[in-house]
């Protein structure tokens, strides 16, 4: 039996990572959460997550960045990327680093599962 996805969840927001790591294993996923995109590059888990998701705005390196990094190491991984602060601009950059979803927020947990099951079905 294969083990559940490994889901990083990467959010400066103390209240949001713990949400969204109950939200995850409650649907039966491993989580791993970082306080920081630089924490999660610096990682183990960067090149065992199945998923990510992550904060746009974040002191340092950003969501975008994160992904872009990503992209440029090779890495494939499916990036969601989550904001209050949705804008055209930043839709766009997101969309064109190859992120899987970009959810402004407030999002219901529907919404964010959907996007999950496209990221891991792929």
């Amino acid at each position: 039996m294969s083990p559940s996805p490994l889901i990083c969840v990467v959010d400066d927001d103390d209240s949001v990572r713990v949400s969204l790591e109950g939200l995850l294993r409650s649907l039966g996923h491993r989580v791993e959460a970082f306080d920081s995109a630089t924490a999660f590059m610096a990682s183990a888990a960067r090149g065992r997550a199945d998923c990510v998701i992550s904060d746009l705005q974040m002191p340092g390196m950003t969501g975008v960045e994160m992904k872009e990094a990503m992209i440029a190491a090779g890495e494939n991984t499916p990036v969601i990327l989550i904001t209050a602060f949705a804008d055209d601009a930043q839709r766009l950059r997101a969309e064109r680093a190859g992120v899987t979803c970009f959810l402004p927020k407030p999002f219901t947990g529907e919404k964010l599962i959907d996007c999950l099951n496209r990221a891991l079905i792929g």
